[in-house]
């Protein structure tokens, strides 16, 4: 078995929050999340969202830093697609994933009945968009269908940048914990690198220690479904693309969403029950661990 690296994993994790978390502290000085100024008179776009953007290069800019300051190079970069090793991966996480989202939102409204609106499943047309006289509910389903195949593509570079970090940098170089301890301290990272944020009132609003907490349970059950399907594929883009359709199907259930709800349960998927489904797979993957050589 490789030996722990851990001058490599700290100049790893030193670059990644180091940049991160500067990018956190520049939204914060500048107005933080929710009162970001915009950029441009009428656009929706505001400098948090930017930085944001930015923030979520840090795990990229940390592989890449660590390879150059270690003088590793450039060798084992998980980037080569192995499509005929992966291909059942990445339809595993391209497909899986949204189930899961669903799963966890119909579980949330089953849970918190008082919570479920469905007027937006009548009438003839959602509002703002080009097509009209079709059920809000064929509409709907039209949406989330054209998410989950297009969002790989959209979102696919902003979650290479975490992506090519986390599963294409830490988890090899922490896979000598054993595959089940890897997957456990890889997710922890994940979540604690999202503190920040989670302290401004995204994903959480109101919580910010509990939703800290919140953060890293959803981290390491997600980050152990995504990193599984990367370490077995011997290649980053199931993480990527599960990572994308995840952030492209997150603010589904708001569509249903009446009253107010309590972020840490749900209905979305970083909510406690949001994101029970994706439990399933990881408590297979724990349990199956360190025994797959």
């Amino acid at each position: 078995m490789d030996k722990l690296d851990i001058r490599r994993v700290t100049m790893y994790l030193l670059i990644t929050f180091g940049f991160s978390w500067a990018i956190a502290l520049i939204i914060y000085i500048t107005g933080g999340i929710r009162n970001s100024p915009v950029i441009a008179d009428g656009s929706p776009l505001t400098l948090a969202l930017l930085l944001m953007v930015l923030y979520m290069a840090g795990p990229t800019l940390g592989n890449i830093g660590a390879r150059i300051f270690t003088k590793e190079g450039s060798s084992n970069l998980w980037l080569r697609p192995k499509l005929r090793q992966g291909w059942k991966y990445w339809l595993l996480t391209w497909f899986l994933t949204p189930l899961l989202i669903l799963g966890g939102m119909l579980l949330y409204f089953f849970i918190f009945p008082e919570h479920l609106s469905t007027e937006i499943l009548n009438g003839d047309a959602i509002p703002g968009l080009p097509l009209t006289g079709l059920p809000n509910w064929l509409m709907i389903a039209g949406l989330v269908l054209l998410a989950t195949l297009v969002t790989p593509l959209a979102n696919g570079l902003a979650t290479l940048g975490e992506e090519f970090g986390w599963r294409g940098y830490l988890q090899p170089k922490l896979l000598p914990l054993g595959e089940r301890k890897m997957y456990l301290l890889v997710g922890a990272i994940w979540g604690a690198w999202h503190w920040p944020l989670i302290w401004m009132g995204f994903n959480y609003p109101g919580y910010p220690i509990l939703g800290s907490l919140a953060m890293v349970w959803f981290t390491i059950v997600v980050g152990t479904f995504f990193g599984w399907a990367a370490l077995r594929a011997g290649s980053v883009w199931p993480a990527v693309i599960g990572h994308a359709v995840l952030n492209g199907l997150a603010a589904l259930p708001v569509l249903f969403l009446s009253g107010e709800n309590n972020p840490l349960l749900g209905p979305l998927a970083p909510g406690i029950i949001g994101g029970a489904l994706f439990v399933i797979p990881t408590i297979l993957i724990l349990w199956k661990a360190d025994s797959q050589k």
